[in-house]
This record gives C-alpha cells, sequence and structure tokens, in this order.
C-alpha cells in the first residue's frame, strides 16, 4: 500500500483526516492488547490518523487500549468515541440525556487517558431524549474543551438536520460528521444521508464497507464459513439475511477475482470511491484482515471500475420513489421537449 496517503479535510473543519480511518471495536474483545497494538502500528505506519471507539466497545476495554496506545502521540491522532448505548443495568444508564451524557464522556476521558476527544458521535438518535436537551449538553463540554466537535452516528437524515437546525439557531457548535452503515448491499445512505452531506459539508465515516464479513470472499450462494459474525452473531444475521445478499456476495467476489483484486480491498475501495465518503471505517481482529483493507488504496478505481461494482446491487430509489428523474421520461424532459 501507499504508506503516504493523500489527505483531506474533515468537512469544513481544516483538520486534515487519512483517506481511511481504524475503527476499535475489536480491541479488548477479539483482538486482545497485544494484537491491537500491533493493529494500531500497522495502522500509523499506513499513515491512519483517525481512529474511532466507542463507550460499550468491549465494556469500555476498547477505549482503555486505545488510550495507552495513543498516550506518545497524543496530538498527533484524531480520536473519535460515542456515546448512547447501555453502559450499566442502571436505567439511566444509557440514552442521550444530559444526566447520561456528562457521565459518559467524564468515564471515556478517564480510561482514553486524555483531555478531550476529538470526534464526539452520539451513537444513535434518541426517541425519548429531547433533542434540544442533548444539544446543549454536548455544546456545554464543547465549551469546557471536552469534546471539539458533535458529530452523529446512526442518524437518518432528517434528524440530522434537525440537530443542525438546533445548533445553527442556537449558536451552537454544529454537527461536523456523520457515520453511517454503507457498503455494496447496504446502499439506503446513498439516497438522503450522502446528498445531505455534500450539502452541508459534512464529513461522512461509513462503517461496516465489508458488510460484516459477506464481502470478504468467504460467503457466497452455495457457500457460508464455519464461522463468523454473520454465522454466530444474530444481528448480524438478519442484517445481512435478506433475500439476495448471498448472491450479491457471490457476483461480487466473482469481479474481483475477475480483476484480480481482493475482494477485502475492492470493497472498501468502492466505498471510498464515493463522492461523499471522508474515510471507511476499517475494521479487523488480526494483521491478516488489516492488510487488504489498507490496499484498498492502491486499487485502481476508475469510472468503469466502480459501475461495475455497483451494478451487481440494486441502487436504492430515490427519496421521492420518482425513479424516472433522471431519464428521457420524467416529466421535466417531457415539457422541454
Amino acid at each position: 500500500m501507499n504508506d503516504t496517503p493523500d489527505y483531506r479535510l474533515l468537512g469544513r473543519t481544516g483538520l486534515k483526516v487519512s483517506p481511511l480511518a481504524l475503527g476499535t471495536m475489536s480491541f479488548g474483545g477479539d483482538a486482545e492488547e497485544s494484537v491491537a497494538k500491533a493493529l494500531y502500528n500497522r495502522a500509523r505506519d499506513a499513515g491512519i490518523n483517525v481512529f474511532d471507539c466507542a463507550n460499550v466497545y468491549a465494556k469500555g476495554r476498547s477505549e482503555l487500549i486505545l488510550g495507552k496506545l495513543i498516550a506518545s502521540e497524543r496530538d498527533e491522532v484524531v480520536l473519535a468515541t460515542k456515546a448512547y448505548f447501555p453502559t450499566s443495568k442502571d436505567p439511566n444508564g444509557r440514552g442521550s440525556s444530559r444526566y447520561h451524557l456528562a457521565r459518559a464522556v467524564e468515564a471515556s476521558l478517564t480510561r482514553l487517558g486524555t483531555d478531550r476527544i476529538d470526534l464526539f458521535y452520539l451513537h444513535r438518535f434518541d426517541d425519548e431524549t429531547d433533542l434540544e436537551e442533548t444539544l446543549r449538553a454536548v455544546e456545554d463540554m464543547v465549551r469546557a474543551g471536552k469534546i471539539l466537535y458533535p458529530a452523529a452516528s446512526n442518524f437518518a437524515a432528517w434528524q440530522a438536520m434537525k440537530g443542525l437546525g438546533i445548533q445553527r439557531a442556537r449558536g451552537y457548535g454544529p454537527f461536523v460528521a456523520i457515520q453511517p452503515m454503507y457498503n455494496l448491499v447496504k446502499r439506503q445512505a446513498e439516497v438522503e444521508l450522502f446528498p445531505m452531506a455534500q450539502s452541508e459539508g459534512l464529513a461522512v465515516f461509513p462503517y461496516s464497507p465489508l458488510g460484516g464479513g459477506l464481502l470478504t470472499g468467504k460467503y457466497g450462494a452455495q457457500r457460508l464459513p464455519d464461522s463468523g459474525r454473520i454465522v454466530d452473531d444474530p444481528m448480524y444475521a438478519v442484517r445481512y439475511g435478506r433475500p439476495g445478499d448471498l448472491q450479491t456476495a457471490t457476483r461480487f467476489t466473482a469481479l474481483a477475482k475477475e480483476r484480480g483484486v481482493h475482494p477485502v480491498s475492492l470493497a472498501v475501495a468502492w466505498v471510498a470511491a464515493h463522492p461523499a465518503v471522508t474515510a471507511p471505517l476499517l475494521g479487523a481482529r488480526n494483521l491478516d484482515q488489516l492488510e487488504p483493507a489498507l490496499a484498498a488504496l492502491d486499487v485502481p478505481m476508475d469510472d468503469e471500475l466502480y459501475a461495475a461494482v455497483s451494478e451487481l446491487s440494486p441502487e436504492p430509489p430515490p427519496a421521492t420513489d420518482r425513479n424516472e428523474e433522471d431519464s428521457a421520461a420524467s416529466y421535466s424532459a417531457q415539457l422541454t421537449k
């Protein structure tokens, strides 16, 4: 891989970030501390400066390990973490209330061994908490210097825009990034999230570019591995259990073989090639898994290859369902004849 990647801006912030980012969900779980260290070092060698975590990963161990790894170069990395999901059985140990977020951020700062979180995501939209309360709580932590940039993960476009509207009306620091799920079989982000991000100048860090392992070459219509997330984890089994997903994986693996590209490299490169995307989030349990993902930057993703990959899965319908809009059959086209 090219170990001197071209950095790009994180939205309109002026902050420069690498074209690939490393997700650390495996740290302290599937990847014990020594393996996590090897993954971190390899990512740094490859020029990656964005490391994404969450307070619930490995029940807090991911943050503890990541904090140790960045300690000697804290000012050279962009540190992201999140809060929303339950951190205890206490009824208030979850959500995006001021009560929970204040404690969650303090706990993350302690585990990470740092004085600030560079990019703080609301991990999910909170259906029970007034968004104004949530954003005021985040703004207070921005003004206290504990958070540099607010962001939103797993938000719908309308939820993110509602948040931006409140932030702008109140003079709060706005969301600067979103983190949606996005891969060849999960393309809903193309409909409204990506256009919104481009319109509003938001950075986009898509997670799950390999579809939970579906696009690694191990899965197919007539082939399932003995173990893996989609096989072992009910959540992933449901997420990637739609009719046609395995057929898409089969066609994708065949195309990768035809083009002489590792399926992992091709899957990540396709996600990275979308003009709205800032940097895909890579995830790995070991170095063998990480290497082909890093090689995504070496894939010659021209328009022809991008179109060939895109044709392997259904393009989602436009937000208005007027799928004729870009064709000669559209109302506008007929009026101008």
